[in-house]
């Protein structure tokens, strides 16, 4: 049972009403594909709501960083170590390989209602699209203007309705793969300087991204300053969230995956093992960190998606050994409890 740390309880409230409302609504249906690789499978050791595993096991080794949700009971994860891609059922905790990686990492990822896995590509500078129901690969995109000369790290990835925008780390701008008519991918990626407020500083810079509640603009997280900013994605300036005086504006230091449901913005601060709760008005201006939660079985998740009720956290586990025989993990946060 995960734990909460702070309480605020009126605000806090209201959001996970809205978020039970959400839970209600149907998943769309989903076909499994054939593995292309043999699976590890694991039997459910905790329970969360009723009969639904509180922790979902991975391949030991696996090293986890990003997962995409949306298509039934399905969840989607990137291997840091080969760029692999795990489906797990989250009804049943059992998964298996659905597609070989590149022998590059697979960091941020989400998927469409056309069943295609958007990856981040991470030290590569590069990102890809791939069948989540067949693991084949569909498209391959350099974004970094100097792939391999110049720092970068593509590191997550948010769709929208007319595109695909993904941050990195390492250089000051955001990239965007416009989809056409009936989401037909582009030939190239467009690159878009981040400007305004935005500061790039030492270290890891821009990280997790969304949209706003309203839906005209982005919300990405610095990770080294904390901040918290709204994104043009028109020109790429950005102001800085005022999220009040209770949070203060650098709030978010080591901010990593953003989940966005409503006006209840959820981002993971990994290396803190929490995950800050952020009410927000609908332009996506101001807000207030209305909670945070933890749970002992956190060893810094680095992003989060949502299924049924619950929330789902990778275990990065960075602070522990990247070998072959690591066990990862996915941390269940159960909202409805």
């Amino acid at each position: 049972m995960f734990r909460r740390l702070t309480g605020r309880a009126p605000a806090l409230a209201l959001a996970m009403t809205a978020l039970v409302a959400l839970a209600a609504a149907p998943a769309a249906a989903a076909t499994p594909g054939a593995a292309t690789t043999a699976a590890t499978t694991s039997t459910p050791t905790q329970q969360g709501k009723g009969w639904m595993p509180d922790r979902i096991e991975l391949p030991d080794g696996f090293l986890p960083e990003g997962i995409a949700t949306g298509l039934g009971p399905w969840a989607w994860f990137g291997s840091r170590a080969d760029g692999d891609i795990y489906r797990a059922n989250l009804l049943t905790g059992r998964g298996e390989v659905v597609a070989e990686g590149p022998g590059t990492p697979s960091v941020g990822l989400k998927i469409d209602r056309r069943g295609r896995l958007f990856v981040a590509g991470g030290p590569t500078g590069t990102a890809r699209v791939v069948d989540a129901r067949t693991g084949d690969l569909l498209a391959d995109f350099p974004l970094a203007a100097s792939p391999g000369t110049e720092p970068s790290f593509v590191n997550d990835v948010v769709l929208t309705r007319h595109a695909a925008w993904f941050t990195d780390s390492q250089q000051a701008v955001l990239y965007r793969l416009p989809l056409g008519r009936h989401g037909a991918l582009p030939d190239a990626a467009e690159t878009i300087e981040l400007g305004g407020a935005w500061e790039q500083v030492e270290g890891f810079n821009a990280n997790g991204i969304t949209t706003t509640p309203d839906g005209r603009a982005l919300l990405v997280v610095n990770s080294t300053t904390g901040l918290l900013h709204r994104v043009d994605p028109a020109t790429g300036d950005t102001t800085v969230v005022d999220l009040g005086s209770d949070g203060g504006d650098a709030a978010l230091t080591a901010g990593d995956g953003m989940l966005l449901l409503g006006r209840t913005l959820f981002v993971v601060r990994n290396q803190l093992n929490l995950v800050a709760v952020v009410r927000l008005d609908r332009p996506g201006a101001r807000g207030a960190v209305v909670a945070e939660l933890t749970d002992p079985d956190l060893d810094v998740p680095t992003t989060l998606a949502w299924f049924a009720g619950g929330l789902y956290l990778p275990n990065a586990r960075f602070t522990s050994p990247q070998e072959p025989t690591t066990e990862f993990w996915v941390t269940r946060l159960d909202l409805q409890r």
